[in-house]
C-alpha cells in the first residue's frame, strides 16, 4: 500500500491575462513530481477571477491536461483544432514541437471549476507533431465501487479504460466521488509516481488524513487506499511513469537544456510554431 510521504498546499497565482488560481504542484512548495510539472486549480464564481481567460499563448515540449468541473471554456489553436470545454469533459493537449493556443470563458457569470495539469513529454518526443484530443463528458467511464464512483479519465481503473490516449508517461487520471464512509482501493503502477488532491471533503489516504486544497504526494507501491470522512469527498488521483530525464524550462517551454529553451524562443519569435 502506498503511503502519504508529504502534504502541501497551494499557492495563491494569476496566469493568462490575470485568472486568479491555486497553483498546487509548480510552486517553491513542490516545483514538480516528475512528470508532472505543474497543477493549477481555478474555483471562482467571481467573473473577475476568470473572464480575461488565456489568450494566444505558446507551448512546446510538454503536454497540458485542461479538466473541467463547472463552467464553459473555448478552446482554439493554431492547427485548426477547436473545442467546448463544458463539466466534466478533458482537453488533452500534446504541445510537441510547437502549438499557439487560447482558453477563452464562454460566460459572463457563475462558476468556473477544473484544473489544468502539465506532463513533461521525453525528449525523444519533445519535437513530436502537435496533437489535440478533445473529450466530451459521456466518453468518459464511470465505474462504481465500494460507495465510490470513480471517472476514468486515463489509464484503467477496474479493467475499465479511459479514453485519454497518452503513451509516454502511461498515465492515471481518476476523479474519485466518495460517499461518507465510502472506500475504494485503486491499483497504480508501482514505478510512477502519484499524488492525490481532495478538492472537496475530506479523506484518509494512505493512513493519512487530507483535508480539502491539500495534496498528498504519495510513497511507491502498487495500491492507493482512500476513504471519505464526515460527509464524504472529491478528489483527483493522478500517477505517470517518471522520465528521470534533465528539465530546463522557461515559462510555456519545457525542454532539456538551456539551449533548446533559446531555440523554442528564437523560433517562436520567427513565427515557425
Amino acid at each position: 500500500m502506498r503511503q502519504v510521504e508529504r502534504v502541501v498546499r497551494g499557492h495563491a497565482a494569476s496566469d493568462g491575462a490575470g485568472v486568479r488560481l491555486n497553483r498546487v504542484i509548480g510552486n517553491p512548495d513542490l516545483p514538480e513530481l516528475d512528470p508532472f510539472l505543474l497543477l493549477d486549480e481555478f474555483r471562482s464564481d467571481s467573473a473577475a477571477d476568470y473572464l480575461a481567460g488565456f489568450p494566444d499563448h505558446p507551448h512546446r515540449g510538454f503536454e497540458t491536461v485542461t479538466y473541467m468541473l463547472a463552467g464553459r471554456m473555448r478552446h482554439g489553436d493554431n492547427q485548426g483544432n477547436t473545442g467546448l470545454l463544458v463539466p466534466g469533459s478533458v482537453q488533452w493537449m500534446t504541445a510537441g514541437r510547437g502549438i499557439v493556443h487560447a482558453e477563452m470563458p464562454e460566460q459572463e457569470n457563475g462558476l468556473m471549476q477544473g484544473f489544468q495539469l502539465w506532463v513533461n513529454l521525453p525528449a525523444r518526443d519533445k519535437m513530436t507533431s502537435p496533437r489535440y484530443q478533445d473529450i466530451a463528458p459521456e466518453r468518459i467511464p464511470e465505474v462504481a465501487s465500494g460507495g465510490s464512483l470513480v471517472r476514468v479519465i486515463a489509464g484503467t481503473f477496474a479493467a475499465v479504460r479511459g479514453p485519454v490516449q497518452a503513451e509516454a508517461t502511461q498515465p492515471l487520471y481518476l476523479d474519485v466521488r466518495m460517499e461518507a464512509g465510502g472506500a475504494v482501493g485503486v491499483p497504480v503502477p508501482a514505478e510512477h509516481n502519484a499524488f492525490a488532491y481532495v478538492y472537496e471533503g475530506s479523506a484518509r489516504i494512505g493512513g493519512r488524513d487530507i483535508a480539502a486544497g491539500e495534496l498528498a504526494v504519495l510513497s511507491r507501491g502498487d495500491e492507493v487506499p482512500a476513504a471519505a470522512l464526515d460527509r464524504g469527498a472529491r478528489l483527483i488521483l493522478v500517477a505517470g511513469k517518471p522520465l528521470e530525464e534533465p528539465v530546463a524550462r522557461y515559462g510555456p517551454f519545457v525542454m532539456n537544456t538551456p539551449e533548446e529553451i533559446h531555440q523554442a524562443v528564437r523560433d517562436f519569435s520567427a513565427g515557425r510554431f
